[in-house]
C-alpha cells in the first residue's frame, strides 16, 4: 500500500527583526533565527534581512528541521487569522530599532 499523499499547508510565523547603527553601517538581525546582515542603508538591510530569513526558513524545511527548530525556539506557526497582538521582550535603553514581521511559510504534512 502506498504511503498517504503529502500536502502543503500555508501559514506564517511572526519574527522580531532588530536594527542597529554601527559606525557608517546598519546591522540587521532576526532575533529568533540569528540570521544577520549589514549594509549602508537601513532599507537595504531590511530587504536583505527579509530575503535571508526566508532562505533560512526554506533551508530548515528542506532538511526536515523546521518543526523541531520552531519547537525548541518557542516559535509559533500560524495557519489562519493573524493575531492582533504579539508580545516581545526588548531590552530597556536599547539603541536598536525593532520590527515585528510576518513571514509566510509552508509545511508539508
Amino acid at each position: 500500500m502506498a504511503p498517504p499523499a503529502r500536502q502543503r499547508i500555508s501559514g506564517f510565523v511572526i519574527l522580531t527583526l532588530a536594527y542597529r547603527k554601527e559606525g557608517d553601517l546598519w546591522a540587521g538581525r532576526c532575533r529568533e533565527l540569528g540570521t544577520a546582515t549589514d549594509g549602508e542603508r537601513l532599507e537595504e538591510v531590511h530587504d536583505e534581512l527579509i530575503e535571508l530569513v526566508e532562505l533560512h526558513l526554506s533551508a530548515l524545511e528542506e532538511v526536515g528541521e523546521r518543526e523541531r527548530f520552531f519547537r525548541e525556539h518557542g516559535m509559533t506557526f500560524y495557519t489562519d487569522g493573524e493575531p492582533t497582538q504579539v508580545t516581545r521582550t526588548v531590552p530597556v535603553n536599547s539603541e536598536e530599532l525593532f520590527e515585528v514581521h510576518r513571514v509566510p511559510v509552508g509545511v508539508v504534512v
